[in-house]
């Protein structure tokens, strides 16, 4: 672990400015710099940085913190990889307290592979000119597909010796302990015997963001029907594959330079689309792409271009994965080749120029392209008419923007001669279902850790207006943030928002607020929910209710941007969005909290009244255990929050 001292040393040192800079084009603004949000596609610069406190707000997505914390969340780097990153870029030495011996295990471990996996490339690579077999073999397929030896150099290609052993033995002889080696997948081990897994096989070596290599895809060159075209390493500590994108690493200057991203199919394509000079592309390598996967492209471009070979068939097999795209908010079009054709043969028939002339014409938007390949077949037959019809409306639905939603369903209603209200409903239908299964799943996973306070039901009208507004300002400010994350097998990750969280707290407890004008404001952000919408601020500041519209203008306005939260000079200054997770579930519950008291002290009425008339025996213990209960709620909350309950 690094100490605080040299910690201390890397605060100091490093220059807010500077180190944003390298990823942000940032100007000069007053005291501060401004620059566009490299989160989010703005068209109006609203991410600022103050070099005199040493901090960055990005007020389009709400991300906002340190020098750290921002290497963190744009690299996506943990917190000792960013100091590192630090202390390397202002040459500062680290010096590193006594780290545990299980840290020091899974650390080494880790490291060890990424040492090995950096010796097989090598080892690969030197194959293709030191032994005959790599040159007769690799090098002469490389020829035929027509690369240049740049392209084999950059990308590291290689060769495993077709002997079963070869590498296996290199690798022993260097040092390396064979258990760690089987770790990586390079070599299987069955019963007593080691051998490696790409043997006879082209090498492609995956890299990581950072340029570590942390796996190998392996071609054979056999003609034989029972050997797999192409294999991968096979998960491990350091290579996950739907977490990486093979040629990212090469990409994604030129991904930002560009503001596009194009994902092929294979390795191949992606080195042939290099060698024709365009650079901006990543493949998925024959699988799916993953949620994973997409947001690493999310990082650097909202923009992606799928470029399909000529196969009809492949195409309408892999569409539904690109549903996961268009989830993501990003702006996705699709490019068809020539039927034959796939990148890697295309860049070969025509220039850098010409083919980017291509694209630029033929690239669809990806709803478009999706009607016209599947309508032909479904024109004459309603019921694969009415298939192609709810397949479109399921891609519509998952788009997280509203005008977006709407211009695609103005255009699927002419393409496929269908009223936009029958189209509209659907979409509406879809996105509710979706929105209140999230949050049920949710409920289940998360109740019980939250702990989350029920009202009963014999607790009635209460006025707690600070509290509804302190959690109208939340919805206001941060209803779109994500607070909290499930885990679905089949979907992934999904993300349930702060204002699904206070709508449907307050929901389940059959509660509503008492000031009218923010049961309102509750009513209808609760309507964005169920229509699976982002909540639009701007509905709320240009509402033609003029209450409501001042009132989003104040909360909106009001002086929350930081709250005073300093560890160290200049080494942690936490922003309120940061804190969303502790503090929204604690208004929630402090709301409910002075409900409770409410009722508490109404019960302590009831009783007292109810003992003076004097009222039946059993009249009085309904009402006793009434006040029990809601004691008990009330000491269950200020036990959780730490809060003393004063009698």
């Amino acid at each position: 672990m690094i100490d605080r001292q040299t910690i201390g040393k890397i605060f100091d040192a490093a220059d807010i400015v500077e180190v944003i800079s390298d990823f942000v084009t940032l100007k000069k603004a007053g005291q501060n710099y401004k620059g566009f949000s490299p989160w989010t596609n703005e068209k109006t610069p609203s991410f600022f940085v103050s070099p005199s406190k040493g901090i960055f707000k990005d007020f389009s997505s709400g991300k906002g913190g340190n020098v750290v914390g921002f290497l963190m969340e744009h690299e996506k780097l943990t917190y000792p990889e960013a100091l590192r990153y630090l202390a390397k870029k202002y040459h500062i030495e680290i010096s590193e307290e006594e780290p545990t011996p299980e840290e020091i295990e899974l650390h080494n471990e880790r490291e060890s592979l990424l040492v090995i996996n950096s010796f097989a490339q090598k080892n690969f690579s030197q194959n293709l000119y030191d032994q005959l077999e790599g040159q007769s073999i690799a090098i002469a397929y490389f020829k035929e597909r027509g690369f240049r030896e740049n392209i084999i150099k950059k990308f590291q290609l290689g060769y495993c010796l077709e002997q079963k052993d070869a590498f296996t033995r290199e690798a022993q002889k260097k040092g390396f302990k064979l258990d760690l080696v089987t770790k990586t997948g390079l070599v299987i081990r069955k019963d007593d015997t080691y051998f490696d897994r790409f043997n006879g096989r082209i090498m492609f070596p995956i890299h990581g963001l950072s340029g570590n290599i942390v796996g190998f895809g392996g071609r054979t060159l056999r003609r034989d029907d029972k050997t797999a075209k192409y294999i991968n390493s096979p998960e491990s500590d350091i290579y996950q594959k739907s977490r990486v994108l093979y040629g990212l690493y090469f990409a994604k200057q030129k991904i930002v330079k560009e503001e596009k991203c194009y994902i092929v199919e294979g390795y191949t394509d992606v080195l042939a689309m290099h060698q024709a000079g365009i650079e901006n592309v990543v493949a998925s390598s024959g699988t799916s792409l993953t949620v994973e996967q997409i947001r690493l492209i999310k990082r650097f471009t909202p923009n992606i271009t799928v470029i399909y070979d000529g196969d009809e068939a492949g195409i309408k097999a892999s569409l539904r994965g690109i549903d996961l795209i268009l989830e993501e908010g990003l702006n996705v079009k699709v490019v068809l080749l020539p039927q034959g054709e796939d990148p890697d043969s295309w860049s070969k028939k025509c220039s850098s120029k010409e083919f980017l002339d291509y694209i630029a014409k033929e690239e669809k938007d990806f709803i478009s392209f999706k009607v016209k390949l599947l309508i032909e077949e479904a024109l004459n037959d309603p019921v694969k008419k009415a298939e192609l019809i709810n397949d479109v409306v399921r891609s519509i639905s998952v788009i997280p923007d509203t005008i977006t939603r709407s211009v695609y369903i103005k255009e699927c209603s002419k393409l496929l001669d269908t009223e936009e209200r029958i189209l509209y409903s659907q979409v509406y239908r879809l996105r509710r279902k979706r929105a209140e299964d999230r949050f049920n799943q949710f409920a289940r996973e998360e109740r019980v850790k939250f702990q989350s306070t029920p009202i009963p039901s014999f607790v009635h009208e209460i006025y707690s207006e600070p509290q509804e507004k302190i959690l109208v300002r939340f919805l206001m400010q941060f209803g779109n943030e994500r607070l909290f994350e499930i885990h679905d097998e089949q979907s992934g990750i999904e993300y349930i928002s702060v204002a699904e969280y206070i709508v449907n707290e307050i929901l389940n407890d059959e509660l509503e607020f008492k000031n009218l004008l923010y049961r309102k404001i509750f009513e209808e952000v609760h309507e964005f929910i169920k229509r699976g919408e982002v909540i639009d601020i701007k509905y709320f500041i240009n509402h033609n209710d003029e209450q409501i519209s001042k009132l989003a203008v104040d909360l909106l306005s009001s002086p929350y941007e930081l709250s005073k939260l300093h560890k160290r000079k200049g080494a942690n200054v936490e922003t309120e969005d940061m804190l969303l997770k502790k503090n929204v579930p604690k208004a929630i519950i402090e709301y409910k909290r002075k409900i409770l008291e409410s009722a508490q002290k109404e019960k302590e009425n009831e009783i007292r009244t109810a003992q003076e008339q004097p009222a039946p025996e059993d009249q009085i213990n309904h009402i006793m255990q009434q006040y029990i209960t809601i004691a008990s709620l009330i000491n269950a909350i200020s036990k959780e929050k730490g809060w003393v309950v004063l009698k």
